[in-house]
């Protein structure tokens, strides 16, 4: 980068603040799947000026939120979840016309359901249908840590014959693939399917008969759950735990244990 790109974006960065002075998953909670240190924010940042002071997570989805200072003056920036761009703040909200940052805290995750709204319908069937450990999984196709959970729920279906997983094809909006592949998929509903779009495996095109009821009626019941993110996984007494867990991890959750997450 050249000495005037370097210039102009601290420029902007810091215009108009001079009078400043002073765990993984998809789509909900972004801490779990996404970290930056402040040191390697500075480390990402060097050579532009200035130093990061603190990283957050600003209510837009994406970026972390920077907290920076120069020559004694404070600004803002954002850095992608890709760590390949920095943007300099602030970022206003369309809808409130105000600055997204500040750091506002995430909404509370919610850790229990009411069990009595889970039901097997519309789910792909994974190990024993009749299993009295029963686990239902809110899954997306483009979702890499869903793809990371789907192995280890085969590990674990196969060490643990009593389990029955119900997975729950949930598309999020920010894959904007996920829901036709959703539909594909559920059509069967098959199995085979869903391995092949975590393989990254091109799935055929829905058709004009390709119903979206199924996939419909999960997104719906993911909201009156309060299920925002995938993966998640709720067990059937009504505990919710939003992202990837190991067979292993899963399995003492079933016999009442705590892991280490």
């Amino acid at each position: 980068m050249n000495k005037l790109a370097t210039a102009l974006i601290m420029s902007v960065l810091f215009a108009g603040s001079a009078s400043a002075m002073p765990k993984e998953g998809c789509g909900g909670n972004c801490a779990g799947c996404h970290s930056l240190s402040v040191k390697e924010a500075n480390t990402l940042v060097k050579g532009l000026g200035g130093r990061v002071t603190q990283v957050k997570f600003p209510a837009m989805r994406g970026v972390w939120e920077l907290d920076m200072e120069k020559d004694g003056k404070k600004g803002v920036a954002y850095v992608d979840y890709g760590k390949k761009h920095i943007i300099p703040g602030p970022i206003f909200s369309l809808a409130t016309k105000k600055p997204i940052g500040g750091g506002a805290a995430p909404q509370a995750a919610v850790t229990k359901v009411n069990p009595a709204l889970l039901t097997p319908g519309n789910s792909i069937i994974l190990g024993n249908p009749q299993g009295k450990k029963r686990l239902f999984v809110f899954t997306d196709p483009d979702c890499p840590f869903c793809a990371k959970l789907h192995g280890e729920l085969k590990k674990l279906v196969a060490m643990d014959r009593s389990v029955a997983v119900y997975v729950k094809l949930f598309p999020l909006k920010i894959h904007p693939t996920a829901y036709d592949k959703s539909r594909v998929i559920m059509q069967g509903p098959s199995a085979k399917l869903l391995d092949d779009a975590f393989a990254k495996v091109a799935l055929p095109a829905p058709g004009p008969n390709t119903p979206r009821a199924g996939v419909d009626e999960n997104i719906r019941l993911a909201a009156k759950l309060g299920v925002n993110s995938t993966p998640t996984l709720i067990f059937s007494d009504g505990r919710l735990l939003a992202g990837a867990r190991t067979a292993a991890e899963i399995q003492a959750l079933f016999n009442g244990k705590k892991t280490n997450r």
